[in-house]
């Protein structure tokens, strides 16, 4: 039996979702980041 191969647009959805997730995590980090900073200085002020 020939072994199952993936269709090519199922590789690029997939390639679209892990880069669209880890796009989104990474403005995640850093507007966490930002929202900590923020908060720090106005406990500092």
């Amino acid at each position: 039996m020939k072994a199952y191969n993936k269709p090519a647009t199922s590789k690029v959805v997939a390639r679209f979702d892990r880069e669209l997730r880890e796009l989104i995590m990474n403005d995640l980090k850093a507007f966490k980041a930002k929202k900590q900073y923020t908060i720090d200085s106005k406990l500092a002020a």
